[in-house]
């Protein structure tokens, strides 16, 4: 039997989604999938649309069989700090293959680029040269790729592919990799097919446009807006009275730190906090993800503390999923957990709950949950 393996974020879940869910089946019709999934904010520093327990609970009525939470501490980071939890949670649950979507669909480029990257001596200072020349680090990587590679990557799933690639690679993991072909590029806004990105339906909600031909009823009834005026108001408050201590948060940067104290003075909201923070050196990804830390007080001392899994998080199981985990908990060498204990990094997971339940106007009593059992 085949076990599959997933990262994911279901922001939110799409018809995308099930078509990938389906060709899996239809690849390995006795497979049992285990995705590693964000939680309440994803990787690229947004709040997800859909809470954790019901994306969970979505996924597993869709054909998951285990849905693994990747901690807040490495789900609001860079593709490599993502990646390393999720590949090494879907690695802990015995998975034998990764599939992803790609947009290029091509397994032999992507390894060729993650290769490049870990084996390549001049890798790294080709990287600092073009950081040096005023490019952001993930330009300054794709370029570093092109020189040296003469492979040019640029689209998100493809990049993100690298980072999962990579992890395998490092650790000597035995996992296949098998990219299934998108249907649309991820920053494609303007497709009305019946599969679209989540980009483009995140998009659509935003100027109120109608998504439900984009994704099923269970998700879309799921899906609750957050209180963008809440969200600011709360940075707001954050970033005026710790002026002078927003240096602690991860990833503000020196200089960055003045940056967004002089860029909140002249926005409006938070869209505008984001445009006038952002430079050519500070993506939007990660202006996003500076301010969610921020918003949710985490450090870089908890980030320099928290650096390696401290434990995996199980959200929900299907009966095959609990069959498969019960023939494979002897061999988990990190605690696995399916409810709220006192380990010291799920403190963190849940502060920046307790913050999503507010600005989503969430019941706070609820935040913690309970997993899902099909």
């Amino acid at each position: 039997m085949k076990v599959i393996g997933i990262v994911t974020e279901y922001n939110p879940f799409h018809n995308g989604h099930i078509y990938q869910l389906e060709k899996i089946k239809e690849m390995y019709p006795e497979s049992i999938i285990i995705i590693a999934m964000s939680g309440n904010y994803t990787e690229r520093g947004e709040i997800s649309l859909i809470n954790k327990w019901d994306k969970t609970k979505i996924a597993i009525q869709h054909g998951v069989d285990i849905v693994l939470e990747i901690p807040f501490i490495f789900s609001n980071q860079s593709a490599d700090n993502f990646s390393y939890a999720a590949i090494k949670m879907l690695e802990c649950f015995k998975i034998d293959t990764l599939i992803f979507g790609s947009e290029s669909n091509n397994k032999e480029m992507l390894i060729k680029a993650a290769s490049i990257q870990l084996n390549n001596k001049d890798f790294d200072g080709v990287v600092k040269k073009h950081m040096n020349n005023g490019e952001n680090y993930p330009t300054s990587l794709n370029m570093a790729i092109k020189e040296l590679g003469g492979i040019n990557i640029t689209e998100s799933n493809d990049l993100l592919a690298v980072s999962y690639i990579k992890e395998i690679l490092r650790n000597n993991y035995k996992i296949d990799i098998e990219p299934i072909k998108r249907t649309n590029s991820f920053l494609d806004t303007n497709s009305e097919n019946n599969i679209v990105s989540a980009f483009n339906i995140r998009n659509k909600l935003r100027n109120n446009i109608d998504v439900s031909k984009y994704l099923p009823k269970d998700s879309l009834e799921k899906i609750k807006l957050y209180d963008e005026d809440k969200l600011f108001n709360l940075l707001k408050y954050k970033i005026i009275s710790e002026k002078e201590e927003l240096y602690k948060y991860h990833l503000v940067t020196e200089g960055i730190h003045n940056r967004i104290y002089e860029s909140l003075i002249i926005s409006h909201n938070y869209e505008d906090l984001v445009e006038n923070i952002k430079s050519k050196r500070f993506t939007y990804n990660k202006v996003n993800r500076i301010l969610i830390n921020i918003l949710v007080g985490f450090t870089k001392s908890e980030a320099n503390k928290f650096r390696t899994l401290e434990y995996i998080r199980i959200l929900g199981m299907s009966n095959n999923g609990r069959n498969h985990y019960s023939s494979i908990k002897k061999d988990i060498d990190i605690p696995v957990i399916t409810k709220f204990e006192k380990i010291n990094s799920l403190q963190i997971e849940l502060r920046a709950s307790m913050i999503y339940s507010i600005i989503t106007d969430t019941n706070m009593l609820e935040i913690k949950g309970k997993p899902y059992f099909d």
